[in-house]
């Protein structure tokens, strides 16, 4: 089996595959991109740093493709859509570097308030004068963290020990959580005005891109220190410009700008109370081992035993179990996203209710599979079978899960079901001949219903002239149906309707649907067409 290694990876990464019997290393971590669309044909394995851009275009080049291995956390260099589609595992190394960039977040913050870089230009210099870079102590001060993940939580075991105070703003932890940490839940104002010094370890997101912005500096504690080893689109640089002229910010240590790399003429690089690193957070010796060893036995590990870890549009499971599952986490992950899809009102719990045969195999898998169908659509992408049930518990919602023999005239059963302060929505899903996927109820009625493509899904007072007011709507719009359902517990009440239609329906159309005193409400869910998820996974050898 070939295993075509692309960027940079350490010697000691290098060696296991060597070692490994059955497997040939194709190491080119210079490759032009006319040479690797040649290379990757025949390539089993592909393992890349953030180096290499894998899109759609170099994933149809390689037919016996079978996992793609990141050296590393992120994976923005991957067209994971496009890896889904062609059956291709996708791992990263998560824990490889996590206390490397812990460590570079309490270097820079060191560094910033002693003023360390420009103290040491001036000596290069010839200038011996300790005046002009009078620094801060940390002993004793606050430490605001925006975002509790994992390499939040190395720094605040850092600065305890540092013996600094720290307080953390993130809104989907518990203050209990936050506390066992080692420190104090806070709002974002009362961080902002009570720091110190202020480290980011958000992802980038809609809610989060320029979460430092003119308002929020407005807002700091003067005097305060920055550092930012996240990401550079969290903060507004004309805005942190202006912080700095103005004395709100004393210092700020930067990792990531918003353009990447800077213009040599970005005006923070010229300010001297600006530090910055060229993305030296994981770029230590040791991580780039870890995470490339990592690297190198998950490939090995998936290609000669089928074993799956750290995957990202899969769950961690071995090879056979992988195939019996496939179905069932096809199910569960349509089902989450068809519910995300209705959702008109917030939740606080998600429980996950398996009935029948189901139950003879296992339902964590399943779980992660109907946790990441249902956030993606509410979070985006970057939800995965490794992070759904940690995005569950940082947003305070609480996951439960029950299996029961019993089922209602079906074989097996799934159902999701949310609460909220404001009520509960539910969806059921069965596996007809332990393969095709259908919903048979919405909120407790009984539908039947292929979960793929667009569906409008209405909930509407039981009175004539609903369908005519659909088909009359769909019509003047020239979109065809291909599915109905209907469903209704009693003559005069209200009852629920699903329609596969065969394109996306205008805003318009569901607006004048929505304006109707017969409708409820009126959604439509997009899922993508069943043979995308049914693509075979290339499994391992043995």
């Amino acid at each position: 089996m070939k295993i075509l290694v692309c960027d940079n990876f350490s010697p000691e990464a290098l060696e296991i595959l060597k070692n490994t019997e059955g497997v040939t290393l194709d190491y080119r971590p210079s490759i032009e991109r006319d040479e690797l669309l040649k290379a990757i044909a025949t390539a089993h394995a592909l393992l890349v740093r953030g180096g290499t851009v894998v899109d759609s275009a170099l994933l149809e080049a390689a037919p016996q493709l079978r996992i793609i291995a990141r050296a590393g956390i992120g994976v923005e260099n991957i067209d994971m859509q496009a890896a889904n589609q062609q059956g291709v595992v996708v791992t990263n190394t998560p824990s490889g570097s996590t206390t490397t960039m812990a460590e570079h977040t309490i270097a820079m913050m060191l560094a910033l308030a002693r003023r360390i870089p420009q103290a040491s230009q001036a000596v290069k210099e010839g200038k011996w004068d300790s005046a002009p870079f009078n620094g801060s102590d940390i002993h004793g001060k606050t430490l605001g963290i925006i975002g509790g993940g994992k390499i939040a939580r190395r720094v605040i075991e850092f600065a305890r020990g540092l013996s600094m105070e720290t307080i953390l703003y993130d809104p989907y932890l518990s203050a209990e959580v936050i506390k066992n940490l080692g420190a104090r839940k806070v709002t974002l104002d009362e961080l902002l005005s009570n720091v110190d010094f202020l480290s980011l370890h958000v992802p980038l997101n809609l809610e989060t891109e320029e979460l430092l912005n003119a308002t929020a500096f407005k807002r700091m504690k003067r005097g305060c220190y920055l550092i930012n080893c996240a990401s550079g689109r969290l903060i507004h640089e004309p805005a942190l410009l202006d912080a700095l002229e103005n004395g709100t910010v004393a210092g700020a240590a930067l990792d990531s700008f918003a353009v990447e790399p800077p213009d040599v003429h970005n005006e923070l690089l010229q300010n001297q109370k600006v530090i910055c690193t060229p993305h030296l957070r994981a770029a230590t010796v040791d991580a780039q081992i870890n995470v490339t060893k990592q690297a190198a036995l998950q490939a090995i590990d998936f290609l000669k035993c089928g074993a799956v870890n750290n995957a990202l549009n899969v769950p961690s499971v071995n090879a056979d179990q992988l195939k019996t599952l496939w179905p069932y986490l096809n199910l569960a992950e349509r089902l989450g996203s068809f519910l995300a899809q209705l959702l008109d009102k917030p939740f606080n719990s998600i429980s996950i209710e398996y009935a029948g045969s189901i139950i003879d195999h296992p339902t964590e898998p399943m779980s992660m599979a109907a946790l990441k169908g249902l956030f993606t659509p509410i979070i985006g992408t970057r939800v995965n079978y490794v992070n759904a049930r940690h995005v569950a518990l940082k947003r305070g919602i609480e996951v439960t899960e029950t299996r029961t023999n019993v089922t209602n005239g079906y074989s097996n059963s799934l159902t999701l079901q949310i609460k909220g302060d404001e009520g509960i929505q539910s969806v059921t899903g069965a596996l007809f001949l332990n393969r095709e996927c259908r919903i048979i109820r919405v909120d407790g009625y009984h539908v039947e219903n292929v979960p793929e493509g667009t569906i409008l899904v209405v909930n509407n007072q039981d009175k004539p002239g609903v369908l005519a007011l659909l088909g009359t709507l769909l019509e003047q719009a020239g979109i065809n149906v291909a599915m109905m359902n209907l469903s209704r517990r009693e003559k005069s009440g209200k009852s629920v309707s699903l329609l596969t239609v065969d394109q996306t329906i205008p805003a318009s159309v569901m607006e004048k649907l929505n304006q109707d005193a017969r409708i409820i409400s009126a959604r439509q869910v997009i899922l993508p067409p069943m043979s995308d998820d049914l693509h075979p996974i290339k499994y391992g050898s043995c």
